[in-house]
């Protein structure tokens, strides 16, 4: 008998409301103002990753005063025992615990998330990223995307009893090549599956972006902004605040005109504070849009 997959309420949205038409609806400068406003922006990595060392409580306070109603949680092993504060925090405050970065594999660790999301009736994307050589014969590509169905496909069946979708997470790699991640969806047939699209991780791919989101746009569940230096990621500016990368404005160009119309990740991912950071990524990202000059 094949297995039932549950489609969650927002996915469901976006296959109703489709990238095509909503962009059809929306002139640029309104998809801009709709994609960049602070209803559709989730904050990422800033957990592990910030000075402060906020606890759930004081990290929930922090997003609630700078107006973030979404929370992409990624974690470390200092973090376990206080998932459950987390979820209890972001709910006081009224904060969408939107996504959650989950293990490579369905592991004791794995389960205990999802046991956690099941006790509290919560249903986050779940971001899964991979590996894998580059350089590998087309031969050894085969057999390693064969491997990656299989161990996506466990995430994927679990994540769906939850009523969660999976996102897969650009980190490098054979495993981060757009044309390999659109494959592996493909070969899964699983549609609570879909693909987290990460500026950070993506500097090699800037200069072919319009054609990577055309092809992953059918598949896309978020996009995370980074600001964007030619060659960044070889010149010590991997990631950099929005707004202060050369290649800033014609990348957000290209995300509108992309037609995307899912959520959008602001990120710390240093050891700043992570309020500050976010901070300075709300405020160039708000330049930035009004500097587009975009058709009404």
């Amino acid at each position: 008998m094949m297995a039932k997959y549950l489609i969650p309420a927002t996915f469901l949205m976006f296959a109703l409301l489709t990238p095509d038409l909503l962009a059809q609806k929306r002139s640029e400068s309104e998809q801009a103002s709709f994609l960049f406003s602070k209803p559709n922006l989730a904050a990422w990595c800033i957990v592990p990753f910030d000075a402060a060392k906020r606890s759930p409580e004081e990290r929930a306070e922090m997003l609630h005063q700078l107006g973030f109603t979404r929370l992409a949680y990624d974690y470390r092993a200092e973090h376990i025992p206080t998932f459950e504060r987390e979820i209890v925090a972001l709910r006081k405050h009224k904060i969408e615990l939107f996504a959650w970065w989950f293990p490579t594999s369905l592991n004791d660790e794995a389960k205990m998330i999802l046991e956690v999301l099941r006790k509290n009736n919560e249903k986050p994307q779940l971001w899964v990223t991979g590996g894998g050589d580059l350089n590998m014969t087309p031969e050894q590509a085969e057999a390693f995307c064969v491997a990656e169905v299989e161990r996506i496909r466990t995430i994927a069946i679990a994540a769906n009893e939850q009523g969660c979708q999976v996102g897969l997470y650009n980190h490098g790699g054979w495993f981060g090549v757009p044309k390999n991640q659109v494959e592996l969806i493909r070969r899964l047939k699983m549609p609570n599956v879909g693909i987290v699209y990460n500026l950070h991780h993506a500097h090699d791919q800037l200069s072919d972006l319009a054609s990577n989101l055309s092809l992953m746009r059918p598949y896309l569940i978020a996009v995370n902004l980074n600001g964007t230096e030619t060659d960044g990621d070889k010149i010590g500016k991997k990631i950099l605040p929005i707004g202060q990368g050369n290649l800033d404005r014609s990348v957000l160009k290209t995300i509108i005109e992309s037609g995307y119309v899912g959520p959008i990740g602001i990120l710390n991912h240093t050891d700043e504070d992570a309020k500050l950071r976010l901070e300075a990524n709300l405020n160039g990202l708000r330049d930035l849009v009004g500097k587009l000059d975009l058709p009404k």
